[in-house]
């Protein structure tokens, strides 16, 4: 799904088991209305600091969660705000550190450990997970009056006058970045078009790029092995030396075309042609193989510059499209779209590919 849910409320990630607490909140009855109710801060721990790094770097991100529920912020009471978020703790966390110097209720659904904006496209952020979290939480007796807030990313999962028509909760739907939710309080409770607004800057587009870089580099070990291995082949089996210095300016290849897709196409997004991320992707790897051809790092003759400028161009282009679940440039069909004209297109690439490099080798061997 959307991994810029990461950027507005958090990332992907699974719940803790039921009854646990995260450490920070502790379990306090006396106070409120709601026996359920947790309490928080709004101040980040070492833990919540590293904890957002690893997930940014895309570790542990499918294990961090917390316990659903109703949780309170400061002191609550009565007339304090309720805020709805996800279960996953990175949205939680954004959340209540935005939060910051508020009173505030946060109902936190169990959205599997998803972000908001991708749990409301899953189903999981939803009306039903909503209605029963309002209900079991018996917010009725917690609050005096019948509104709550939404993060505007959760509004596609979420049925405004259902919700209102089973419990009495109208729904308020708050800016869509946490960080605006106190101009927004002070509003009035009345989100700005600035803070309607969708937006994906250079800053936002880098702070996701070690999602789809770190994949790829976990592949690039075996793309080295298998690179080593084909350049030392001979009839006398693998000589080490010219399978490193052979296979050195396509390891470097590799790299640039990995780098090219997973960095150069995010920060050039909104720079380079074409709507797809394909294309997109493609382009960029043209450019990094016909500049390290330029440099010297490529140009082994025919078949190798064939080879070097059809595979390293798809791969960049492949891992360019990873990055369509991290961006608010295309949806899910957009993604459909992409995927059912590009994958015929790597097979063909693929394929093509290693016709030209077992050419190279027959030739190289004598056999042809």
């Amino acid at each position: 799904m959307l991994r810029i849910g990461m950027l507005f409320d958090g990332g992907r990630g699974k719940a803790p088991g039921a009854g646990e607490t995260k450490k920070g909140m502790t379990m306090d009855s006396k106070y409120s209305p709601s026996p359920s109710a947790a309490k928080t801060g709004s101040e980040w721990t070492w833990g919540d600091w590293l904890g957002q790094i690893r997930c940014r770097l895309g570790s542990g991100r499918m294990n961090y969660g917390v316990e659903p529920g109703l949780y309170r912020l400061g002191d609550p009471d009565k007339s304090s705000d309720v805020f709805v978020s996800a279960n996953y703790k990175l949205s939680f966390d954004v959340l209540r550190r935005a939060l910051g110097g508020m009173n505030a209720w946060i109902l936190v659904l169990d959205t599997k450990g998803v972000n908001v904006w991708c749990a409301a496209g899953e189903g999981t952020f939803g009306t039903d997970e909503l209605v029963k979290r309002i209900i079991e939480a018996d917010l009725s007796n917690v609050v005096a009056h019948k509104k709550i807030v939404v993060p505007q990313l959760g509004a596609p999962g979420v049925a405004a006058h259902l919700v209102k028509q089973h419990t009495g909760f109208k729904v308020l739907f708050g800016p869509v970045r946490a960080e605006d939710i106190p101009a927004y309080v002070a509003a009035g409770r009345e989100a700005t078009s600035e803070m309607r607004t969708v937006r994906f800057p250079l800053s936002d587009r880098l702070v996701l790029t070690p999602m789809e870089i770190i994949p790829s580099l976990k592949v690039y070990p075996a793309f080295a092995l298998a690179a080593f291995i084909f350049f030392g082949l001979g009839r006398d089996g693998i000589v080490f030396q010219n399978g490193w210095i052979d296979g050195r300016p396509f390891l470097i290849l590799g790299l640039l075309a990995i780098f090219a897709g997973a960095l150069l196409t995010p920060a050039l997004l909104d720079v380079l042609p074409s709507r797809s991320f394909a294309v997109k992707g493609w382009l960029a790897g043209v450019a990094v193989v016909a500049a390290s051809r330029f440099a010297g790092v490529a140009g082994h003759g025919p078949r190798l510059d064939g080879f070097s400028f059809l595979f390293f161009p798809l791969a960049s282009s492949y891992i360019a499209l990873q990055f369509t679940g991290s961006t608010v440039f295309t949806g899910m069909s957009g993604v459909k779209k992409e995927l059912k004209y590009a994958v015929p297109v790597y097979i063909a690439g693929a394929s093509v590919s290693l016709v030209l490099l077992l050419a190279y080798k027959l030739k190289q061997t004598g056999v042809l």
